[in-house]
């Protein structure tokens, strides 16, 4: 062999430390990119996330009434069953409403008509907030923000409700 082709020990080290290093280096961001790219390939339900919540629109009144449904959640491993509720009626026009139960002040559940002082209102008996049947806060209660609203759709007749969105103040 010739001078030419031999490999100093230095040469040698140099190259098995750069090819360690790059093996390390594809092992910490292999499992990182994996993670941020993740979620583009997450599959979407079919149903684009509305549930079925058991309510017929024929048994929807002008009066509002509380619905219980179950979602499943999926944290990781960790599969459950999430519990969520709405105040379901028909407005004056008979458009379905469906309102989140949940204050905008600091997070308690509002009923319909939980004072006997304020009827015909959601009230939220945390720090007497008040809603109108519309959902719009009452002013000067403390929420500051309207009831969230659920998205819905109907099919069948079924009432299917989907993520509770944020409205406009009023």
């Amino acid at each position: 062999m010739s001078d030419k082709n031999k490999v100093s020990r230095r040469q040698f080290l140099n190259y098995s430390l750069t090819g360690l290093g790059g093996f390390m280096a594809a092992g910490v961001l292999v499992p990182n990119l994996r993670f941020a790219v993740d979620p583009v390939f997450k599959k979407q339900s079919a149903a684009g996330g509305f549930v079925n919540v058991s309510l017929s629109v024929d048994d929807i009144t002008d009066e509002p009434q509380r619905v219980d449904w179950e979602v499943e959640q999926v944290d990781g491993w960790y599969e459950s069953d999430i519990n969520r509720t709405a105040w379901v009626f028909k407005d004056d026009d008979g458009d379905i409403q469906a309102f989140s139960p949940v204050c905008k002040h600091l997070g308690c559940f509002v009923s319909w008509e939980g004072s006997d002082d304020h009827p015909d209102e959601f009230f939220c008996p945390c720090h007497n907030g008040r809603y109108y049947k519309d959902g719009t806060n009452v002013p000067h209660t403390p929420p500051l923000a309207p009831l969230d609203v659920f998205e819905q759709k109907v099919e069948n007749g079924m009432l299917f409700l989907g993520e509770a969105k944020q409205r406009e103040e009023a």
